[in-house]
């Protein structure tokens, strides 16, 4: 099992190799433990200024930007944690989610695809088999739930201004109360007294909070 920091360090060269640059500058880590514990394990290469991410270490890279941003998710949408702290509180509680039990969370909150700051959460295993499986979630898109849900929306997953704006204008805010009342031809959810028809992508942009 990596220790926490080499953990960070995983993830940190990730993040880089997804903004399109491919190694993490040596800088403070060149002497530490860390470094050596992954290089150990061949998920890691140095030369004299960076380091690069080894093949060996992309899906272990993976799984740890995918945790913490599946709890920044979590502490956001379910337990209601201000934006200023999670960043903080997710760091510490990733290294706690062991490997396996992120899909779990994932599923609970209706795989989302990015996290609170927009940044994309990688796949899962339970994302492709979603369809497959009947699990009871705590958020979920608009378009996956059945005639008669409600809850909360809990945060809308737009794909540009333009979707945002439509979305907001039909008064689909975060926090007001929603319930599913049609499905085909196009989705029909009431908000308040109003009641507003949809698309499916539209639909899949709205994340809601399942009332018991």
């Amino acid at each position: 099992m990596l220790s926490e920091r080499a953990e960070e360090i995983l993830e940190a060269l990730w993040i880089q190799i997804e903004e399109g640059k491919k190694s993490l500058d040596l800088g403070a880590c060149r002497d530490e433990p860390a470094c050596e514990e992954l290089l150990k394990f061949g998920l890691i290469r140095i030369d004299k200024d960076h380091i690069h991410l080894a093949e060996k270490g992309r899906s272990l890279a993976m799984g740890c930007v995918r945790r913490h941003r599946l709890a920044e998710r979590l502490f956001v949408d379910v337990l209601d944690i201000k934006r200023k702290m999670i960043d903080e509180v997710s760091c510490k509680f990733e290294h706690l989610l062991h490997r396996g039990l992120e899909d779990n969370v994932c599923a609970l909150l209706g795989h989302p695809k990015v996290c609170p700051h927009g940044k994309p959460i990688p796949s899962g295993r339970c994302c492709a088999e979603k369809k497959a499986k009947k699990l009871s979630r705590i958020i979920a898109p608009l378009s996956d739930l059945e005639i008669k849900d409600k809850g909360h929306i809990g945060y809308l997953q737009a794909k540009d201004p333009g979707q945002m704006q439509k979305l907001l204008s039909i008064g689909a805010i975060p926090g007001v109360s929603i319930v599913l009342l049609q499905k085909f031809p196009s989705y029909v959810f009431q908000i308040g007294h109003s009641q507003f028809a949809i698309d499916e992508d539209l639909a899949q942009r709205i994340y809601v909070r399942l009332s018991k």
